[in-house]
């Protein structure tokens, strides 16, 4: 996207605060952003938004602005494939709109398609990517913001199309025409050159174009880094440079978060398997990428990680996930426009399978299970007790459980539930069946994504475990009625002991889920009164409890957990300790609020919030106890370490009205006088902006120190009230601070208020 556009985009922007849509002017400036800091979530939710908003204003540009942004965000750092396709031909055809067709952005959406046709199956599209984008880029001068992206693309569809020379070539002349355009080569457009060099087999050269390239500006430059990383240690583990590729390879945690990366990541690892922790975890990790590739239709991304990822198993003698990846890869195979090379690949990897030496078991094969059990639970290798298990599953029910519920912890359901399958219902009678086998079961067939198969085994079961099979089935797809329902009907039907106890948790579950607190804590009030429960009972017990405002509930639970708290009645509101409440935002982030505790499920938020927010200081929030971060063992770091938790409803709205400030910072005397004035009245405040904030001097034109936050006040402070403190609490400052919004709502000088906002550019 060029100038124009973001000139646009700005005059787009004061035009519709002019009109009064401010919500609508901040997230179109934001959507970028949001895209580049991975704040998907929020993206998702307010991108469609933004969209259906610029289609009521019948503002065409700002739709397809919003769209393409967040089909930018899908097909590139997320990876999306098949499932975008749709969206990505839409935009296009969007793009060719009488109405929308001169807007400057409009070659974004060939490129867009071309990324999800690319991610999709990059050899299957290459022939239609080259048309589209040859012909896009025939219409594109070099000196066009839009020529590097759509450079970028052509220079991928060749050597997907195996054009290595021609990839080198292209990119050649497209990095010659840009700069005899006196336009910047962008870092993507130069690693896509080092990517086509690696593939016509002139590594050296590769490695000098990437060092050349490192100072380039990048398209995307929150991930410049770690791509940058990545495409290095791929090019100097080719070089057999392997020290020095494994300095630059990103950590497994970092490339985690990063989808575009992992094919490539992957091939960096697979020629450092000699230096890399080869181990298992490794193996369940690139099961769980493949997992996710699979939902989001990138089907030859899935296909190279099974092949990349049994390589890598063969190495570490994990020879039955090796044969299972590549059965995996055989049958994913089918998903391709051209599979060209695929079955070769799929031999080699058996071929090299069937060469392994297997590990020796680490003891005879009767006393396996014995080993099994007594092996150190965070050391053992899951992986290798696969390969061990297998000669006795299917014969023996107690290795059989342990080998499929192993092998599904690996990423292997299906096989769990094949191997499981075997065993209860088609070696034995599963209405005979221990209620441990059948959650086992159940548990794996789930997992497996095999809905059908529960159903026909639940049908093979008695009365109280049909229903409760169900109920697992229903929760784990979030259809809470036909949970709760189901729950119901397994404790109607007689369930006893540990079916009963676990029909009853799902049932106050499901209760909680569909808004019925007081239902769910009375549930969970039986299980401990039993004495059946678990601590964990009894703190969901007294969350769903405080929910329901039952207050003697929540004392029960308390005084169950020997927890003190003060009184014999009425709600519970103490002063604990500080917390960190984690709250969802309507845009689809969330946001950490600083409180303090007040009770064992309960917290009031401390920090004002921005109006529109659907919280703000004062409101007391019901929270899940479980700290969504450990307690750092370091003293020190225990010392400042505030700990967070998840809010799960609103309990008592505190009905507080923030009101916006901004200006010049006062000195340190007078900002310290202002926080203990706002603190003697009570009323919350919270600076925003940080120390790189700075307003205009209105005379010397000098850069100040500025600030900006927010006030909230309780109910029954009126706007003039606070109003007439600030004013008075602000007027022998050096510089003045402006209250806008409070000004117009108290209506007193709110022309000063302007002023002060245009002389101090704030």
């Amino acid at each position: 996207m060029d100038v124009d556009i973001w000139a646009w985009v700005a005059d787009t922007q004061r035009q519709l605060h002019e009109a009064g849509n401010t919500g609508l002017a901040i997230a179109l400036g934001d959507l970028p952003a949001q895209v580049f800091e991975g704040r998907y979530a929020q993206l998702d939710v307010m991108a469609p938004a933004v969209a259906q908003q610029a289609e009521a204003l019948d503002q065409p540009w700002l739709e397809f602005f919003a769209r393409y942004w967040h089909l930018l965000s899908r097909v590139g750092d997320r990876h999306q494939g098949a499932v975008a396709l749709g969206d990505a031909d839409a935009l296009l055809e969007f793009s060719r709109r009488a109405d929308v067709k001169e807007c400057p952005s409009t070659p974004a959406a060939v490129e867009a398609l071309a990324v999800a046709q690319a991610n999709t199956d990059g050899p299957g599209y290459a022939a239609e990517r080259l048309a589209a984008l040859g012909a896009a880029l025939d219409g594109t001068a070099h000196d066009s913001p839009a020529f590097c992206g759509l450079a970028v693309q052509y220079v991928s569809a060749l050597l997907d199309a195996g054009e290595h020379q021609q990839a080198v070539t292209y990119h050649e002349s497209a990095v010659a025409g840009r700069r005899a355009a006196d336009g910047q080569v962008s870092w993507e457009l130069a690693a896509m050159g080092v990517r086509a060099l690696l593939a016509a087999g002139r590594t050296e050269e590769a490695l000098a174009e990437l060092d050349s390239a490192k100072d380039f500006p990048a398209d995307d430059p929150v991930s410049k880094p770690h791509r940058e990383g990545v495409l290095r240690a791929l090019v100097l583990a080719t070089a057999g440079r392997a020290t020095p590729a494994l300095e630059a390879l990103p950590d497994l945690d970092v490339i985690g978060e990063h989808p575009r990366d992992w094919v490539e990541w992957a091939r960096a690892v697979r020629l450092l398997d000699e230096v890399i922790a080869n181990t298992w975890q490794l193996g369940r990790v690139l099961r769980q990428w493949m997992g996710y590739y699979e939902t989001m239709g990138v089907h030859r991304g899935r296909v190279e990680l099974a092949l990349i990822a049994g390589h890598l198993a063969v190495g570490r003698k994990g020879i039955w996930q090796a044969r299972a990846l590549a059965d995996l890869a055989e049958a994913w195979t089918a998903d391709l426009r051209t599979a060209d090379g695929i079955a070769e690949r799929v031999a080699e990897l058996r071929a090299a399978a069937e060469a392994a030496t297997p590990l020796p078991a680490p003891g005879p094969q009767d006393e396996l299970v014995a080993y099994f059990d007594a092996a150190d639970g965070h050391n053992a290798d899951p992986e290798r007790w696969v390969g061990w298990l297998a000669p006795l599953s299917g014969t023996d029910l107690e290795a059989t459980r342990r080998h499929a519920t192993t092998i599904s912890f690996l990423g292997y359901a299906p096989l769990g539930a094949d191997l499981l399958w075997k065993q209860i219902v088609d070696s034995a009678d599963p209405a005979e069946a221990d209620p441990d086998d059948v959650g086992y079961l159940t548990g794996v067939l789930i997992e497996a994504g095999q809905d059908d198969r529960v159903e026909r085994f639940a049908a093979m079961l008695p009365a109280p475990s049909r229903h409760l099979a169900l109920g697992r089935l229903h929760r784990a797809r979030e259809r809470w009625e036909q949970a709760r329902d189901a729950a119901a009907a397994s404790v109607e039907a007689g369930a006893e002991g540990e079916v009963a106890l676990e029909a009853q948790r799902l049932l106050a579950g499901a209760a909680q889920q569909l808004g019925d607190n007081a239902g769910g804590a009375a549930i969970l009030h039986e299980i401990v009164q039993s004495g059946a429960s678990e601590e964990e009972d009894v703190w969901r017990m007294i969350v769903m409890a405080t929910a329901a405002e039952d207050w003697a509930l929540v004392r029960a639970g308390a005084d169950k957990l020997g927890m003190e708290v003060e009184g014999t009645e009425g709600p519970i509101e103490e002063e604990w300790h500080l917390v960190r409440v984690v709250l969802p935002v309507s845009d689809g982030s969330r946001r950490e609020v600083l409180s303090v505790r007040t009770g064992p499920a309960t917290a009031r938020l401390l920090i004002p919030q921005p109006r529109g927010m659907d919280y703000n200081a004062g409101d007391v929030i019901v929270i899940d106890p479980r700290p969504l971060e450990p307690v750092p063992e370091d003293p020190q770091q225990q010392e400042s370490f505030v700990i967070p938790f998840a809010a799960v409803s609103m309990l008592r709205p505190g009905g507080y009205t923030s009101w916006f400030f901004d200006g010049a910072a006062p000195s340190e005397h007078d900002w310290t006088e202002f926080n203990e004035l706002m603190a003697e009245r009570g009323w919350p405040m919270w600076v925003y902006s940080d120390d790189n904030y700075t307003v205009t001097h209105p005379t010397s034109g000098e850069r100040l120190q500025g600030v900006y936050g927010w006030i909230a006040v309780p109910p029954g402070v009126e706007p003039m009230e606070l109003d007439a403190v600030l004013d008075d609490a602000t007027e022998r400052w050096s510089h003045p601070l402006a209250w806008l919004d409070l000004a117009r709502a108290a209506g007193i000088e709110a022309e000063r208020h302007e002023r002060i906002i245009k002389e101090y550019g704030l």
